[in-house]
């Protein structure tokens, strides 16, 4: 039997007993119980990002570009971090609990910046969540975990968000500033949401599913949804 078989066999091996595993969890943890703690991790989460945001917010403002936007925000990796260990019910609730808390911490415009964050964050955990419905046969964190679905549903997912963030800046910038330098304005918002989208995704993927034989690998611990 040639090598690359016996290779082959031992692939195939390991991901059926990785199937079975999940299986054997899945039977395991009930839907009440699943609820229960999508619940607790999307509060836990959400209230973390706002007791989070005065201790991290020098580290934000160290990445400031000089009109004012961040290249870096923590806040928006824990909410992710959330959607992606806990599933969509707890993503979706810890942003909406995670913007409540913190419009009194993020003053830097207010209510709109952590309005933004909310809008920004939000198309990364839809569009995927849109994504993964067309597969059927795995859970959502071990068809979220495969890179090849990951990559899609993160690029449609950034520029989904893109356009959110376009027509968002534009209302908010022409009613305080006029139309004089939209344009220019709207450019640096494109690239911004880029770099923030490739961060918000890339850290939490490897925290909760790991990357390159690197992070935690929460998922791989706990498989809630």
């Amino acid at each position: 039997m040639s090598k690359m078989t016996l290779e082959s066999k031992s692939v195939k091996n390991r991901e059926n007993s990785l199937e079975k595993r999940a299986d054997e969890k899945e039977a395991k943890i009930s839907p009440r119980t699943k609820l229960t703690l999508q619940l607790a991790g999307a509060a836990i989460f959400g209230a973390l990002s706002a007791v989070a945001y005065p201790a991290l917010k020098p580290l934000i403002d160290l990445t400031r570009v000089p009109e004012g936007l961040a290249l870096f925000d923590p806040i928006s990796i824990i909410w992710m971090t959330c959607f992606m260990l806990f599933g969509p019910i707890a993503g979706l609730l810890c942003c909406t609990v995670g913007f409540i808390t913190l419009i009194p911490f993020d003053t830097s415009i207010p209510v709109i910046a952590p309005a933004m964050k909310f809008a920004a964050t939000l198309p990364l955990m839809i569009v995927p969540i849109l994504v993964l419905r067309l597969y059927k046969k795995e859970n959502g964190s071990q068809k979220l975990k495969k890179p090849k679905n990951f990559i899609i549903s993160g690029v449609l997912g950034i520029v989904v968000r893109d356009i959110v963030m376009i027509i968002f800046n534009i209302v908010v910038y022409i009613t305080f500033f006029g139309r004089a330098g939209l344009e220019a304005w709207l450019v640096l918002i494109i690239w911004i949401n880029i770099i923030t989208s490739i961060w918000d995704l890339s850290i939490p993927y490897a925290i909760v599913f790991g990357a390159l034989d690197y992070g935690l690998k929460l998922n791989d611990k706990f498989e809630i949804w």
